[in-house]
C-alpha cells in the first residue's frame, strides 16, 4: 500500500491546514460565545484556503460524543461548565485529515487528559504487522487507568479519497485480532472516554446527512438539497448549509427512499461527560508519521 508522492503531499497538506484550523477553532469556545458564530467562522477558514471540509464541523456538548453540528439559527451558547468536543475534517485534492480536541470550561481536565494520553498510547503502537485489536487494548487501559470508560461503539476509522471511513477500524476497546496494520495505511485514532454508560446510543435530532445513491427527486427542496450534496462526492454535509425552504421535508423523503443517510447525534447517558482526541496518521516502514500533530 505504498502511496506516490503526490497522494503523501496531500495528505501531508490536509493535516497541516486540519491542525491549524482546529487549534483556531477550539480558541473560540469561550463562555458566552454563540456555537453558529463560532462553526461558521471555523467552517469559513478552510474554505478561504481552498480546502474542502470532510464533513460538517462537529462540536458536542457534555454527554453529546459526535455528529453535532450547528442547526439553522441555532443560539446555543458556550456555558461555564460544558464540556466540547471539536472535530474537524479537512480534505486536499479529495484526501482528508481528520482530528479533534476537547475545550474544557469546567473542571474535567482529568477526563480530557484520559482520551489524549488514550490516544498517545495508541500511536505509540503504530506500525505494520500490529494488530487493530492492540491498539483498542492500549486505548482502554490508559482510559481505565484515569478512571473512565472508553466508549466501546465509537471507533476510530481509514480514510481514502473523498472516503470518511474505510478500513481498517480501530476500536477504542480490547478485543482478538482486528485488521492487521500495513505500511501506507492512513487512518484516524480518536478514543472518547466517559463518565457515563462507555455507550453511545442515537438522538432523535439530525444535522448531517451524506449522499449514497444517485437517483433524481421530484421535490423542489430535495432537489436543491441534492444541488448541495452532489459537488462534494459522498462527503457529508450539514442541514444547515441548504438553501430555501422546506429543507427537512427534502430529507426526510431522501433518507426514506435511500439517497441520503442520516448521521443522528450520538450521546451517552444524560448527565454525563464525554471526551474526544484524535489525530490522523499515515503508517510508514516503522512506524507512522501524524498528519495532524
Amino acid at each position: 500500500m505504498i502511496m506516490d508522492d503526490a497522494v503523501y503531499d496531500a495528505y501531508r497538506e490536509a493535516g497541516a491546514l486540519a491542525r491549524r484550523v482546529l487549534r483556531h477553532g477550539a480558541g473560540l469556545v469561550k463562555e458566552g460565545t454563540g456555537l453558529l458564530e463560532m462553526v461558521e467562522a471555523t467552517e469559513a477558514m478552510v474554505t478561504e484556503e481552498g480546502a474542502l471540509l470532510a464533513f460538517p464541523l462537529n462540536v458536542s456538548f457534555n454527554e453529546a460524543a459526535a455528529h453535532d453540528t450547528a442547526m439553522p439559527g441555532d443560539e446555543r451558547i458556550f456555558a461555564r461548565g460544558d464540556l466540547i468536543k471539536v472535530d474537524l475534517g479537512v480534505a486536499v485534492d479529495g484526501y482528508i485529515a481528520d482530528t479533534a480536541m476537547t475545550v474544557d470550561l469546567g473542571d474535567h481536565g482529568a477526563l480530557v487528559e484520559a482520551s489524549r494520553a488514550a490516544l498517545e498510547a495508541a500511536i505509540a503502537l503504530v506500525r505494520p504487522g500490529v494488530a487493530a485489536g492492540e491498539l483498542g487494548a492500549a486505548i482502554q487501559a490508559a482510559i481505565e487507568e484515569h478512571g473512565y470508560k472508553p466508549v466501546g461503539n465509537l471507533t476510530g476509522h481509514g480514510l481514502d479519497r473523498y472516503k470518511q471511513h474505510t478500513r481498517p477500524t480501530i476500536p477504542n476497546i480490547a478485543m482478538a485480532g482486528g485488521a492487521v496494520i500495513e505500511e501506507g495505511m492512513v487512518f484516524a485514532i480518536e478514543p472518547f472516554a466517559t463518565t457515563g454508560s462507555g455507550r453511545v446510543s442515537e438522538a432523535a435530532r439530525v444535522e448531517i446527512y451524506q449522499q449514497i445513491a444517485a437517483r433524481p427527486a421530484r421535490l423542489p427542496s430535495a432537489k436543491r438539497i441534492l444541488e448541495t450534496a452532489r459537488p462534494r462526492r459522498g462527503l457529508p454535509f450539514s442541514r444547515r448549509w441548504v438553501p430555501g425552504d422546506k429543507v427537512d421535508i427534502g430529507l426526510s423523503t431522501l433518507v426514506r427512499n435511500g439517497i441520503l443517510h442520516a448521521f443522528p447525534v450520538l450521546h451517552d447517558v444524560p448527565g454525563s461527560f464525554v471526551s474526544q482526541a484524535e489525530h490522523t496518521l499515515i503508517v510508514t516502514e516503522e512506524g507512522c508519521e501524524v498528519t495532524t500533530r
